[in-house]
């Protein structure tokens, strides 16, 4: 039965869709059957490692009931992959039904038993789709950037987090934080591990010793459409997520 990571901030540009593909394919490369679903109406998961984003079913049209989930699934090297729609958007208005937070948990319910991991990434926002992700997860991994206002999102994000486990999702925890963007030779760099990791301690949140260093080599890759296992593997982001695989496997993740 499929293990699912959400992958989450509210805040946009900390690095959330490079951590979810970065995760997903270094679990492919372990050895792992892997699923990535795109759930940001952005769409930027499934462009970056190449999917077919004009002609193949979206994950809005499972979550409509127009497409049965296995139809919807790419299969690239990479890892596979159920694309996302900007019509995703409107899902605040579409979808007013009771039981909308579970939309996500049921659709995926046909594909637990055939894969590994499922790693989803969410839209900058926790609004209805975030819920409905949390709703479906294990775990969360929570980019943040090493600055100031990233820490402010924090405790809105915690606070989400238990609304879901109260109502929906009991069994949910936050896996950690993951600072990306870092660089450890600055003096705001550190001093804004050291205020994560108070705040962090007293919500009783993890964050990973991992940090993710900055590299354009990130962007270079998506650009070709590669995950950075694929472009850049000796590349120092390379390094760093696969260090924060192994931690998030030696945590039971």
């Amino acid at each position: 039965m499929a293990t699912v990571i959400s992958v989450s901030n509210q805040k946009g540009g900390v690095g959330k869709t490079t951590t979810a593909c970065s995760i997903a394919a270094g679990l492919k490369k372990k050895g792992f059957r892997v699923l990535a679903v795109d759930l940001d109406p952005q769409g930027n998961l499934g462009f970056s490692i190449g999917a077919d984003t004009e002609t193949s079913a979206t994950i809005y049209d499972v979550l409509k009931g127009e497409v049965k989930i296995q139809y919807a699934v790419q299969k690239l090297p990479a890892m596979d992959i159920i694309i996302s729609s900007i019509l995703l958007s409107g899902i605040e208005i579409e979808f007013t039904g009771i039981g909308r937070e579970f939309l996500m948990k049921e659709a995926l319910r046909p594909l637990m038993p055939l894969y590994d991991y499922i790693i989803i990434d969410t839209p900058p926002a926790l609004g209805i789709l975030t819920i409905n992700a949390f709703t479906a997860s294990n775990f969360i991994i929570v980019p943040m950037l090493s600055d100031i206002f990233s820490l402010q999102g924090i405790a809105q994000l915690y606070e989400t987090v238990i609304r879901v486990k109260k109502y929906s999702n009991p069994n949910i925890a936050i896996a950690g934080i993951v600072l990306t963007k870092f660089n450890k030779r600055t003096v705001l760099g550190r001093e804004i591990r050291g205020t994560a990791e108070l705040i962090a301690n007293d919500l009783h949140i993890h964050i990973f010793d991992t940090c993710i260093r900055s590299s354009v080599a990130a962007s270079e890759a998506q650009s070709v459409q590669k995950s950075i296992f694929d472009y850049a593997p000796r590349n120092n982001i390379a390094k760093d997520y696969k260090s924060l695989i192994g931690e998030l496997m030696a945590r039971g993740v």
